[in-house]
C-alpha cells in the first residue's frame, strides 16, 4: 500500500509541505495546482525536490470544467489541458485529477462526456500520461460516482480511469457497497477524507469540514473495504479541506493523516481480510484496563503541598524510589508517583511547568503490543537513563510532550515490588477506589489530534462533543472512554485564554492535564472523613442548591446533605453522577472525585459552569501581575 496526502490538507509553503510530509512517512504526495503556483521554483526543481524528500509525485490536480463543453469552449479546454500536460511532464506526475464539471455552459450526457475523454485520453497517451475522472458530489451533471464510473467505462481508454473520493460518495449517502462493481484496475486514484455530520450545503461542507478517517461521522471504513474488494492496488491518499487545518502546525497535521490512514487501513484488512492492504499486520487497538498511575513532577514547598494534599486525602505513602527521588502513594487501586528528580523528563516538565503531571501509566493486555502499534502509528518510543536496580518499562511520548507508560500482568506488574521500597506508613483511607478519568486541556485546534491518537491506538470510542460555558468564553469538550469505562479521558478544547482552561494553558505553558478524578462508592461519606481530615472542599454558590432542588426530585434530607459538603449532581435515564471538587492548588490544578450510580457515563457537563465559576473565584483579578 502506498499512501499519500493532498498538499492542500497542510498549512504552510509548499516547501514545509514536503518536508512535513515527508517527515510523517508518506509515500507521495498529491500537488495541489494553486501550491505550486504560489512557488517561485520550476515544475522541474519542484518535481525533484519532492523526488530527494522520498517522495513520488503522485497527482496533480484539480483541473475543472472539462467535459461536455459546446465548442469553442470544448477546444479551448482541450488546449487548456495540453499545457497541463507540459507542466506534469516536467513535474514528473503521470496521473491529472479532472472533477466533474460545474462551469454553467456545460452540456449533460454520459456519451457526449465519454466522448470527450476517449479524445483526452488519446492525446494522454501519446505522452505517457493517464486521466482520473471524479464526480464532485456537487457536480452540475455528475454527481454520484456511478454516473463517472459509467463514463468511464464508456470512454473505454486504457488511460482514462476513474478517481473516487470518500467525501463525494458519503456526503451524498450513497451506498459504498456500489463501488464494488467497478474494476479495480479501472480506479485510478482513491482520496480519504472524514467529516462531522452537519446540515449544510455539500461544497461548503466539503471546503471547510473535512477531516481525517476516524475524526468524522461518514463511514470511511466501510467505503475502503468496498474499494479494496474491487482488488485496487494503487495509492491511498488524503485530500482534507479543513479551516483548523490551515493554522496548524504542517508536521502534527501531516503526522495525524498517517496515523488515520494506517488505522484506517488495519480496521479494513481486520473486517475484509480477502481485501489486503498489504500492510504489516498490527496488534489489534489496545485493550486498557485500568490507570497504572498518575505521576506529577513537583519540587521544594510545592511538593510538601502536594504531599499535604494527599494525605488529606486519605493516601498512604506506600514506598521510595529505589534510587530516585521518588514517592509512591496509594488508596484503594489508585497510585500517585511523585517526582522530585532535577533530571529526565520530570525534571523537564518541572522547568518548564512547575507542578504538572508529567506522565500517565497504564494496565494495558499487553505492554509490547502497546508500543508496536503506537509506532506504527507515527508515535515515537520513549527512554531515558535507568537508575541503579531500575526496571524498564515501555512508553511512548504522546502529544504536548506528555509521556505515557504501559504495565500488563508478566514481569512488568512486579516494578511496584522491584522499584520502590515500601515504607507502609498507615491511613484510614476516605474510600476512594480507583481513578474515574482524567481530563486533559489542549487548544481547540488541537483537540481532533489528541482524539485520533487516542481511539486509534487504543480499544476507546469518543462521545459527542459538547460545549461547556465559561464565564470568559466557550470550552469544546469530548469525552473519549472504552467499551467498559474502565479507562475514561475527556479532551477540553480552548479557544480563548480568558477561559480557565485557556489561562491554564497559558500560565502552565503547554501542560495537559489540569485535573484527576477519582472515584468512590459514597460520596458523601468520603465527603465527611475529608472534611475531618481538613480538605478544602470548593464552595458552590446556594443558588446552585436552590435550582437543582427545582430540576431533579431530591429528597430534602439528602440536599442538605449536598448542599453542606458541596456536591454537585446530575442524573439521566441511565443512572446518577455526584462530583465534588478540591479547590485549586499549585496554580489551576484541582482533583474531583464522583461517585457514579447506575449506568451513568457522563461527566456532569450541567454542572461545568457553575463549577468553574466557583473555581475563577481562585483567581487572580484580571490585569494584576502574577507574583
Amino acid at each position: 500500500m502506498r499512501t499519500g496526502i493532498a498538499t492542500v490538507s497542510i498549512s504552510g509553503t509548499l516547501e514545509e509541505k514536503i518536508e512535513a510530509i515527508s517527515e510523517a512517512s508518506f509515500d507521495g504526495i498529491e500537488i495541489f495546482e494553486q501550491d505550486f503556483i504560489a512557488d517561485i521554483r520550476s515544475p522541474k526543481l519542484v518535481g525533484q525536490r519532492i523526488r530527494d524528500a522520498g517522495l513520488d509525485v503522485m497527482l496533480f490536480q484539480p483541473f475543472r470544467d472539462f467535459e461536455g463543453l459546446p465548442n469553442p469552449m470544448r477546444a479551448k479546454a482541450f488546449d487548456r489541458a495540453e499545457r497541463k500536460f507540459d507542466v506534469m511532464e516536467d513535474l514528473g506526475c503521470e496521473l491529472i485529477l479532472m472533477c466533474s464539471s460545474c462551469h454553467p455552459e456545460a452540456l449533460g450526457g454520459v456519451d457526449r462526456a465519454a466522448d470527450d475523454f476517449a479524445e483526452l485520453g488519446e492525446r494522454a497517451a501519446a505522452r505517457g500520461l493517464r486521466i482520473g475522472y471524479e464526480a464532485l458530489a456537487w457536480g452540475k451533471h455528475v454527481s454520484d460516482h456511478r454516473d463517472a464510473w459509467e463514463i468511464v467505462r464508456r470512454a473505454d481508454h486504457p488511460n482514462v480511469g476513474l478517481v473516487l473520493d470518500s467525501f463525494h460518495t458519503l456526503a451524498r449517502r450513497i451506498d459504498p457497497d456500489s463501488i464494488r462493481r467497478i474494476p479495480g484496475d479501472k480506479i485510478f486514484f482513491v482520496q480519504l477524507a472524514d467529516a462531522p455530520a452537519m446540515d449544510m450545503d455539500l461544497q461548503y461542507w466539503s471546503r471547510h469540514f473535512r477531516n481525517m478517517p476516524g475524526e468524522g461521522d461518514l463511514p470511511v471504513t466501510p467505503f475502503m473495504q468496498a474499494v479494496m474488494a474491487t482488488g485496487y492496488d494503487g495509492p491511498i491518499s488524503l485530500e482534507i479541506f479543513n479551516d483548523q487545518f490551515r493554522g496548524g502546525a504542517p508536521d502534527t497535521i501531516a503526522l495525524d493523516g498517517y496515523r488515520s490512514i494506517i488505522a484506517l487501513m488495519d480496521d479494513v484488512r481486520r473486517v475484509e481480510p480477502e481485501a489486503d492492504p498489504g500492510l504489516p499486520e498490527l496488534p489489534s487497538p489496545v485493550t486498557v484496563r485500568d490507570t497504572a498511575f498518575i505521576e506529577f513532577a513537583a519540587q521544594g514547598t510545592e511538593l510538601t503541598a502536594l504531599e499535604t494534599l494527599l494525605d488529606t486525602l486519605g493516601f498512604r505513602r506506600a514506598g521510595r524510589h529505589v534510587s530516585k527521588a521518588v514517592w509512591l502513594w496509594q488508596q484503594g487501586e489508585i497510585r500517585i508517583v511523585l517526582n522530585a528528580e532535577a533530571t529526565g523528563h520530570a525534571g523537564s516538565a518541572w522547568n518548564a511547568r512547575g507542578t504538572t503531571v508529567c506522565d500517565i501509566g497504564l494496565n494495558v493486555g499487553s505492554a509490547a503490543d502497546t508500543v508496536t502499534r503506537a509506532t506504527a502509528l507515527g508515535a515515537r518510543p520513549f527512554t531515558q537513563p535507568l537508575g541503579p536496580g531500575e526496571m524498564p518499562v515501555p512508553a511512548i511520548r504522546g502529544l504536548g510532550g506528555s509521556v505515557m507508560h504501559f504495565i500488563d500482568d508478566g514481569d512488568l506488574a512486579n516494578v511496584w515490588d522491584v522499584d520502590f521500597l515500601p515504607q507502609d506508613e498507615a491511613a484510614d483511607g476516605v474510600g476512594l477506589t480507583r481513578v474515574d478519568h482524567i481530563a486533559q486541556t489542549m487548544t481547540y485546534d488541537e483537540m481532533l489530534s489528541w482524539s485520533l491518537f487516542y481511539t486509534t491506538l487504543f480499544d476507546m470510542q469518543k462521545a459527542p462533543m459538547v460545549d461547556v460555558i465559561d464565564p470568559d468564553g466557550l470550552v469544546r469538550s469530548r469525552a473519549i472512554s472504552t467499551p467498559g469505562g474502565t479507562f475514561r479521558i475527556t479532551l477540553n478544547g480552548a479557544e480563548t485564554h480568558r477561559t480557565l482552561a485557556g489561562s491554564f494553558l497559558t500560565e502552565g505553558f503547554g501542560g495537559s492535564v489540569q485535573h484527576v478524578a477519582l472515584a468512590t462508592d459514597d460520596i458523601f461519606a468520603t465527603a465527611v472523613a475529608l472534611r475531618e481530615r481538613g480538605f478544602a472542599a470548593l464552595q458552590i454558590s446556594p443558588n446552585y442548591f436552590d435550582d437543582l432542588a427545582a430540576r431533579f426530585d431530591i429528597a430534602p434530607e439528602t440536599l442538605a446533605r449536598m448542599r453542606s459538603e458541596n456536591i454537585l449532581y446530575d442524573a439521566d435515564d441511565t443512572g446518577e453522577f455526584l462530583q465534588l471538587y478540591s479547590q485549586p492548588f499549585t496554580g489551576q490544578l484541582f482533583l474531583e472525585i464522583v461517585e457514579r450510580r447506575g449506568a451513568y457515563a457522563g461527566y456532569g457537563a450541567p454542572n461545568a459552569p457553575f463549577r468553574i465559576a466557583a473555581q475563577k473565584r481562585f483567581q487572580r483579578p484580571k490585569g494584576m501581575p502574577a507574583i
